[in-house]
């Protein structure tokens, strides 16, 4: 704490209040082996239009792109964030479809979307404990039975036979109740990556219906996504670099 102070030029109080401001907003965690602290990923949300240029990122960009031209209704890219769900990418800009603009660094609760529930079902069951065991247990009486069908595992098994999870009217958003969303897994070499999700007015179309017209093309997408997330890096020849020459003789 003395360090940060020192550093940011405030004085010792002004750095202990501000330090504990931010770990209560999640932004930064203390360490737990000694007296520092660090930044979490919800920095990222500081930052109004952060893009994150990883390779889900960009390898998701051109397709999300598309699926949104096709269908009209925008599409996020989300990934966890400890106990929350963290918009990497999202097509809201182009389409007006929307009621808000959802910029990369939006957060959602893990149990209570789409994408955050796809996510624990797919996740292996050491990561999802974890998680399960961080989250502080609802007394809401709705929120409550989701959080003991979430322990029990029951959640998960219509989402994994299905291959998708969807949540209508959604309470944690810019617009509470007047959206729903349906969400697929995304995958990489080493597991479940992220959630592809669709985001649509819970006015204009029931989500049995919405299922119906929209899964098919969510779930392909997602293949897509993660069939080339599978793929190798290319190997980048360095700048300079002359292919070998042939050299061989025949004896």
């Amino acid at each position: 704490m003395m360090e940060i102070a020192h550093s940011s030029s405030v004085p010792y109080p002004t750095a202990c209040r501000i330090v504990q401001t931010l770990l209560f907003e999640g932004l930064i965690e203390k360490e737990p082996s000694r007296k520092r602290y660090r930044a979490t990923a919800l920095v990222q949300s500081l930052s109004h239009g952060f893009q994150d240029h990883d390779r889900l990122v960009t390898t998701a960009r051109q397709h999300i792109v598309s699926l949104t031209k096709k269908l009209t209704w925008p599409v996020s890219l989300a990934t966890r964030v400890g106990s929350v769900m963290m918009i990497r990418d999202s097509t809201h800009s182009l389409t007006s479809l929307t009621f808000n603009n959802y910029f990369p660094g939006y957060t959602l609760p893990i149990l209570d979307c789409a994408s955050g529930r796809v996510y624990l079902t797919y996740t292996d069951d050491e990561t999802r404990a974890g998680i399960l065991d961080a989250l502080v247990p609802p007394t809401d009486s709705a929120a409550a039975l989701r959080y003991s069908l979430a322990r029990s595992g029951a959640l998960f098994d219509e989402i994994r036979t299905n291959g998708f999870a969807s949540t209508g009217r959604n309470k944690f958003t810019a617009t509470p109740g007047k959206t729903s969303s349906i969400a697929v897994p995304v995958f990489d070499a080493q597991g479940i990556a992220g959630a592809l999700v669709l985001i649509f007015f819970a006015s204009a179309i029931k989500m049995n219906d919405a299922i119906k017209l929209y899964v098919d093309d969510l779930k392909a997408t997602a293949n897509i996504i993660s069939e080339e997330l599978r793929q190798p890096l290319p190997v980048e020849k360095p700048a300079g670099a002359r292919l070998p020459r042939n050299n061989s003789v025949s004896l």
